[in-house]
């Protein structure tokens, strides 16, 4: 099945024909809709799945709402040669721009979340398991420390003085311009342990590591499961954490990453403004733009905030929280705008939208006028369909009612 060969001019076609021969494929249906006056391909099919490319353990840090990274491989697999610059403007814990560096691609990431940065940096500069041991352990800790906040319902009072005692040791390094990629590293993995549910995090048993509950939600949970905190060993857990994540890299795999981290961009600016991103110098972008109001960024990530000096409130006030579609499409289509001015010649967009509101939204076919009247021209919708996992319905996202989880992504090419 070739539906589209006839509709990309075969001078156009260099990248083209790597992605469409793999969804001819794999492709089990394709449907022509009429969007925006316009005959657009939407291709169905499992165009990849987690076992077809068992994605590296580097990527295993929790972030609400992320996908997975075998959807970036795919673009960039097929749209991209090394060297190329991937982009992200909604880069959350960075999978695009993680798998980007493995695959030796250039990489520039924004978010309007500081953390953003905190948890994606380090990872392309993995550190040495014994010099991240020698580093905890020169940390000093001192068992009088409490926080500023109540978090009694968390933690025990030893592990709270530990967490204060690498909270205060990271912000004076920090402060003093003594902080080093093997800092940074430990300020990732702290901030990723610090609740969850099982003992590899410095909390009692509480919500997975990518939402934070309230106190007074954990209050109650503690009285539900007849628990109280118990002592964690916050050094210990931090660096069981990094074995794991650095259990399978390899040196060609170290040495893309550090190219990468070396030369990338980490912005924290609204997508509409990323000034400092020349004109024409990406060839791909792959990314999923905040669905309306589906997550409260500031509830799930305020004790993240806290340990890393970050006031959640402001930060909430920077983010758009569209609540209307109709308000959502206006701040998506001056990222597009935005995006039209950054992206290559003959350059991708891969934009990756769901379900929302029980079906009654499907974003894709909102998506494709926004991308077109900023001048991108619209190859086609890709859904890719598999079985869901226990993250799959994060967002609160349709997944079909028989097990499976759809992406859908609208790709553009300039």
């Amino acid at each position: 099945m070739s539906p589209v060969k006839s509709k990309i001019p075969k001078e156009e076609r260099p990248f083209l024909d790597r992605l469409l021969d793999e969804i001819r494929y794999r492709i089990s249906g394709v449907e022509d809709i009429d969007v925006a006056g316009q005959s657009i391909p939407r291709y169905t099919g499992e165009f990849w799945t987690a076992k077809q490319r068992q994605a590296h353990a580097l990527h295993e840090i929790s972030y609400r709402a992320c996908f997975k990274p075998q959807l970036p491989h795919f673009f960039i697999e097929h749209l991209t040669k090394e060297a190329d610059r991937i982009y992200d403007p909604f880069s959350g814990r960075g999978t695009t721009v993680l798998e980007a560096g493995f695959m030796g691609r250039n990489v520039a990431a924004n978010d309007i979340n500081p953390l953003s940065t905190l948890l994606s940096r380090p990872r392309f500069f993995p550190p040495l398991l014994k010099e991240l041991m020698e580093r905890l352990d020169s940390i000093p800790i001192s068992e009088t420390e409490s926080a500023d906040i109540d978090l009694s319902m968390f933690f025990h009072p030893k592990t709270e003085a530990e967490i204060v005692s690498i909270k205060n040791y990271l912000t004076a390094r920090h402060e003093s311009g003594e902080e080093d990629d093997i800092d940074r590293w430990i300020r990732m993995v702290a901030t990723n342990r610090l609740t969850g549910h099982s003992k590899g995090f410095f909390s009692v048993y509480t919500l997975p590591p990518n939402q934070a509950v309230s106190a007074d939600s954990q209050k109650k949970i503690n009285i539900k499961m007849k628990q109280t905190p118990e002592h964690r060993d916050t050094r210990v857990i931090i660096y069981k954490k990094s074995r794991t994540l650095l259990n399978d890299i390899t040196p060609e795999e170290h040495k893309y990453l550090r190219q990468a981290g070396e030369g990338a961009r980490f912005l924290t600016c609204d997508a509409r403004e990323t000034k400092t991103i020349e004109s024409g110098s990406i060839q791909l972008t792959v990314t999923s733009p905040p669905f309306l109001d589906v997550v409260d960024y500031m509830q799930d990530n305020w004790l993240r905030c806290w340990f890393n000096g970050l006031d959640a409130e402001e930060i909430s006030k920077t983010i758009t929280i569209a609540r209307t579609l109709e308000s959502w499409s206006a701040v998506m289509l001056g990222v597009f705008r935005e995006l039209y001015r950054i992206t290559k010649p003959r350059g991708f967009v891969a934009f990756e939208v769901g379900e929302i509101r029980n079906k009654q939204i499907n974003l894709d076919e909102h998506v494709v006028p926004l991308g077109i009247k900023t001048g991108f021209k619209c190859i086609g919708i890709i859904v890719n369909e598999q079985y869901f996992t226990k993250t799959s319905n994060i967002w609160g996202i349709d997944n079909n009612e028989k097990g499976t989880n759809s992406n859908r992504i609208v790709l553009f090419r300039k």
